[in-house]
């Protein structure tokens, strides 16, 4: 019994410290792969014919957002990772090309979260921001998806269809 319990202890001691060999980058990447769900389900949630629909004249289409975010993530992401990426779901405008453009710059964060340490997401990188550290970068574009995601709930509350962090209550 007693060797039993050693083992354990030493089996959960090893899991322990796999999970937190980079802590900063695991934290980092928790809150990102959070709003990753969400965007992706709500890209997939809004109907195809509200893809063109904007609720001011002003402002961009939901189909213009999910570019946007996409967009975005393809160079900062490509940035942290030290590449130079051509962003073009901008160009694109029916739900298929659009959600797989999410999907695609979701790959790259993804990409770029796990080549990273906690010892590296301190260089400096020259982002579309401007100069940052790679974690900066990262949590930025993670902030960033934040708030496109609370402007675009709108959006999808507008046609009638729950956003997906609102989904069960």
């Amino acid at each position: 019994m007693n060797r039993y319990f050693l083992m354990m202890l030493a089996a959960a001691c090893a899991v322990g410290q796999a999970q937190t060999a980079n802590p900063l980058i695991a934290e980092a990447k928790q809150a990102y792969t959070a709003i990753k769900n969400n965007l992706t389900k709500m890209a997939e949630k809004m109907p195809e014919e509200h893809y063109g629909f904007k609720p001011t004249p002003e402002i961009r289409t939901f189909g213009q957002l999910v570019a946007h975010v996409a967009d975005s993530q393809t160079r900062t992401c490509a940035a942290v990772k030290g590449e130079q990426k051509q962003a073009t779901a901008g160009s694109k405008t029916s739900k298929a090309d659009l959600v797989a453009a999410l999907k695609e710059s979701f790959a790259d964060c993804d990409s770029a979260f796990d080549g990273l340490t906690d010892a590296t997401a301190v260089e400096m990188i020259r982002s579309p921001r401007g100069q940052r550290s790679k974690l900066g970068a990262l949590v930025g574009t993670t902030t960033h998806d934040n708030e496109e995601y609370g402007y675009m709930a709108v959006y999808l509350r507008l046609k009638g269809v729950v956003p997906p962090s609102s989904e069960g209550r």
